[in-house]
């Protein structure tokens, strides 16, 4: 019985450093689209200086290091196949390169992940970015990310919605 009081715990603690890795990730991201930073230069910068440290006078929550690395290489090697996506789903007169570029950075995550992280389901990827897009921009912004990545979620896992 013991463990399985355990087990919740441990789940927990996995969801919140994969939540700390899509934060990370999406600032990563967004850190190589303003400054044109390059991959491992990024990786290496955020994993030894940034995950699970205190930067700035805040505290950093430990995060899954693959995972953070898995979405940031991702992203990367498929920005040009997600782009495209994006912009569809993007209302008519905001395509992609108009959006700010941490919603970008959030989008292009949320999307990597939907359509290459099937262990995490498709209402989780989209909750998750929505709230990591909270950390940065406002309310009715947010709301775009959730109603973006809903309407890529349910185009790319539709098994998953219609249950």
């Amino acid at each position: 019985m013991a463990n399985d009081a355990a087990k919740p715990d441990k789940e927990a603690r996995k969801a919140n450093k994969r939540g700390a890795a899509r934060l990370a990730a999406v600032q990563a991201l967004y850190q190589m689209d303003i400054s044109g930073t390059g991959l491992n230069e990024i990786l290496a910068e955020f994993e030894s200086h940034w995950l699970g440290r205190e930067v700035e006078g805040a505290q950093y929550l430990p995060a899954e290091a693959a995972f953070f690395r898995d979405i940031v290489s991702g992203v990367v090697r498929d920005q040009r196949a997600l782009d495209p996506q994006i912009d569809e789903a993007l209302a008519k007169g905001w395509p992609l390169k108009r959006i700010e570029a941490v919603l970008r950075a959030a989008l292009r995550a949320g999307l990597y992940e939907l359509e290459n992280r099937r262990d995490v389901p498709a209402r989780v990827v989209v909750s998750e970015y929505a709230d990591v897009a909270a950390a940065f921009v406002e309310r009715d912004e947010t709301g775009m990310v959730n109603a973006v990545l809903d309407q890529l979620a349910r185009k790319h896992r539709a098994d998953e919605f219609t249950a």
